[in-house]
């Protein structure tokens, strides 16, 4: 599905069943790379798609059947909110020992 005006890239987008028999269209996060069949169980969120009249929902990857993000970085940044007491300590890249 195209967006509205101005904006011009594909978004993908999943027509969806719920258990209520209610008959909706969601939108797939980060779209790319993504396993989703028929008769799949997805988790669905609320919270429209701008640019993309008609969507008001979207799909939660990485839940039941729906494939999670593949490649996604699970690293913190270091400049951001220090980590929770019981964790590691980050060592920078240039400060590990080589082996």
């Amino acid at each position: 599905m195209g967006p509205k005006k101005p904006n011009s890239a594909k978004r993908h987008i999943a027509k969806v069943e719920l258990t209520n028999e209610y008959k909706i269209t969601g939108r797939v996060t980060r779209g790319r790379l993504y396993v989703c069949a028929k008769h799949n169980n997805v988790l669905v969120h609320g919270g429209r798609a701008n640019d993309l009249p008609g969507v008001g929902y979207t799909l939660i990857r990485g839940v039941y059947d729906f494939t999670p993000i593949l490649g996604k970085k699970k690293r913190r940044s270091i400049y951001g909110v220090p980590r929770p007491t019981g964790h590691t300590t980050h060592v920078p890249r240039h400060k590990r020992s080589q082996k």
